[in-house]
């Protein structure tokens, strides 16, 4: 495995690759073979999901090569990796097939000057080594019975130097001691290797000192997040870095580091603040890398709390603008062929809603870019202009950067990003800006997707409870629904009240397990069944008992507590049974409080024979009868008696003739609703 490793990494040309396996049954890639790379560079990657936003997830659930040509490719593609690695290199990830399966996944990394698209010869190389590694990997398994999965992979040895001759090693030695400043040697690691005199005299250290240890571990004041970084930039885009820093308490050091396949040659001079050629080294601009991170994990951990369409709008213009210095954000989206602006922060809405429902003119720099999936960053408005000839300047803003919302591989939307001073965009921040669109945009496309399924199950509920309850003589009824206040906001509770003929009614009130499209689809044929048999005279405890048989024969796998009380508006009496369902209340006439203490039987769906007890109570004119769902009454850390005890102290100081202030007290006073709330009244009139 090793040699086909090394092997597969040299005839591409790569300068390092990642090699993962995929055990049998297994939903994950392990890591087990690094080249090229630090270990601590490739660690947070060594177990990835097959489901996971990885290229090497793709290219082994898809069976096909993938290539990122480039970190404004990867970023908008791949933010996460963009986010964790935000240099200049190029990658492709491809699967290992052997003849029976997908054994495993390689990973090659490529200088940040690589061509933008990957060589035919390269692609064949790619398609060899995987092979050759597939079959090793499947013998492996028939050898074995498993694949390796240690929680620290191998390490492939870089490329042995030359070793010169004693008279060449003696010339060497003289020749870097002449050079004026110092000069070092680090490994892949980062670990000092070699060290001149003069070097370590800069760095106002011994030599011993330094020899094996990491440069900013030994020297505390190299312990900043740019030297690190440079040389994380170094190894991966194996391109020259360079940057100045402070040894206390006045002396600033200029380093230029210079990578290949073994490690980096450094040289140390000594420098002035801001000596540093920004053409070569592309230190950070606009904000540092560190702020930008802290920025982007609150960003992602916010979006992953997100519900809604309005809530990723929101919380990426809380977290963006304050983080890029940015004073405007627009989201927009294509909606049935027409420019749909999602959101927006900084805009006066007058000048938006011009733009809102309007065609998708590839005019607008939001629409191509939409389309293109190519982000557009114009530092003034003549750049923006040359690019879009009609655009008019209206918003008073001096830059500009427009990102594509990519998920799934596809542009879903556009985020338009505005300043109001001039600002550039150097390669670094333009790839930080198209990794947090990457973040936006897979958080927009799951917020899209709870809104349509909110709006399904909101509109499927909707249809199914009872638009307006039947008039029912000598009977006044006040009805109150109030969905979660958090999940989906829609849910199973229900309600219903049926005329049987001129002396008799019935009322129901329910509550399926769940908040989804599932448990309102039971609920609505439960509250059919319920009615059904309501209708057909079965009294409380039969219409309970023949609807647990329809939710059983059913098998939706949801439970659903139900309480049915029948209601003789001549005799005034009523006879309820429940399953499952919290007891109803009962104000009498003289404001005397009554929980009527039921055997609440099973749930409906549980057991398909399950029998239900009933109960006879007087319900004479003036008295309440209270049905509600278990929202009502259950809290956190609330005992569910006293909770009942404190809706009875409610219910006794209402006035039985105002049944809706009533119904509108007892919902006032519930607590934040973290289920649906279903609630009925019910008054006998004489």
């Amino acid at each position: 495995m090793d040699s086909a490793m090394a092997a597969v990494v040299r005839e591409s040309g790569a300068f390092g690759g990642l090699l993962y396996v995929l055990p049998p049954g297994d939903d994950a890639l392990w890591q087990v073979l690094v080249a090229g790379v630090p270990q601590e560079m490739a660690a947070p990657w060594r177990r990835v999901g097959l489901t996971d936003p990885m290229p090497v997830a793709d290219a082994v659930r898809e069976r096909r090569l993938v290539w990122r040509g480039g970190r404004e490719d990867m970023a908008r593609r791949y933010p996460r990796v963009a986010l964790v690695l935000p240099y200049d290199f190029a990658l492709a990830a491809a699967p290992l097939v052997s003849d029976t399966a997908v054994r495993g996944g390689l990973v090659l990394l490529w200088p940040g000057d690589h061509p933008e698209r990957l060589g035919a010869a390269e692609r064949a190389v790619i398609e060899e080594g995987c092979r050759r590694l597939g079959g090793i990997v499947e013998a492996m398994l028939d050898r074995d019975g498993r694949l390796p999965t240690a929680d620290r992979p191998r390490t492939l040895p870089p490329p042995r130097p030359r070793t010169p001759s004693p008279f060449e090693a003696a010339a060497l030695s003289a020749f870097v001691d002449r050079l004026p400043g110092g000069s070092c040697a680090l490994d892949l690691n980062g670990r000092i290797t070699f060290v001149t005199a003069g070097a370590a005299a800069l760095l106002g250290a011994g030599r011993t000192d330094l020899l094996g240890a990491l440069p900013w571990e030994a020297l505390p004041w190299m312990d900043v997040p740019h030297v690190e970084d440079r040389y994380r930039a170094a190894l991966v885009s194996r391109r020259r870095q360079a940057f100045t820093v402070l040894r206390p308490p006045d002396t600033w050091l200029s380093f230029e580091l210079y990578p290949d396949a073994s490690g980096l040659s450094v040289r140390i001079t000594p420098g002035a603040r801001g000596e540093e050629d920004p053409s070569r080294s592309a230190p950070a601009s606009g904000p540092s890398r560190a702020t930008v991170l802290y920025h982007l994990m609150h960003l992602a951990s916010t979006l992953t709390e997100a519900v809604g369409v309005q809530d990723v709008v929101e919380q990426t213009a809380d977290q963006l603008l304050p983080a890029l210095g940015a004073q405007g954000m627009v989201v927009m989206a294509p909606e049935d062929g027409r420019l749909r602006i999602v959101g927006h922060r900084g805009y006066q809405a007058d000048l938006l809603d011009r733009y809102d429902a309007s065609p998708l003119d590839p005019a607008v720099p939001g629409v191509d870019v939409m389309s293109t999936g190519v982000p557009g960053f114009w530092t003034t408005f003549e750049e923006l202009r040359a690019a879009y000839p009609a655009i008019p300047h209206e918003d008073g803003m001096a830059a500009w950067a427009v990102l594509p919302l990519i998920a799934s591989g596809r542009p879903i939307g556009s985020l338009l990003l505005a300043y109001a001073r001039p600002h550039v965009f150097p390669p670094g921040e333009r790839a930080a800006l198209t990794s947090l669109a990457g973040l936006v945009g897979q958080a927009l496309d799951r917020a899209r997707l709870y809104d349509a399924k909110h709006h399904l199950s909101h509109r499927l509920q909707s249809a199914l409870l009872p638009h307006t309850l039947p008039r029912i003589p000598r009977l006044s009824v006040a009805a109150r629904y109030l969905p979660a206040a958090s999940g989906v906001s829609v849910g199973g509770d229900f309600y219903d009240l049926i005329r049987l003929d001129e002396h008799t009614a019935a009322a129901a009130i329910g509550d399926v397990q769940g908040h989804n499209v599932d448990a309102a689809a039971l609920m609505g044929q439960v509250r059919t069944a319920v009615h059904a048999h309501a209708t057909a005279g079965a009294p409380p405890d039969d219409v309970l008992a023949r609807t647990n048989r329809l939710v059983n024969d059913l098998d939706p796998g949801l439970f659903t507590s139900c309480a049915y009380v029948h209601l003789d508006l001549a005799t005034h009496r009523a006879c309820v049974a429940l399953a499952g369902h919290p007891p109803p209340l009962v104000r009498h006439a003289d404001g005397r409080m009554e929980v009527l203490r039921v055997p609440p039987g099973l749930l409906l769906g549980i057991e398909p024979d399950a029998r239900y007890a009933s109960l006879e109570f007087r319900l004479p004119p003036g008295s309440v009868l209270a049905l509600y769902t278990d929202g009502l009454v259950e809290a956190p850390g609330v005992d569910l008696d006293d909770a009942i005890a404190a809706l009875a102290g409610l219910l006794e100081a209402g006035d039985p003739a105002d049944l809706d202030g009533m119904a509108d007290t007892l919902i006032r006073h519930a607590p934040a609703p973290g289920d649906d709330i279903a609630l009925l009244l019910i008054s006998p009139l004489a």
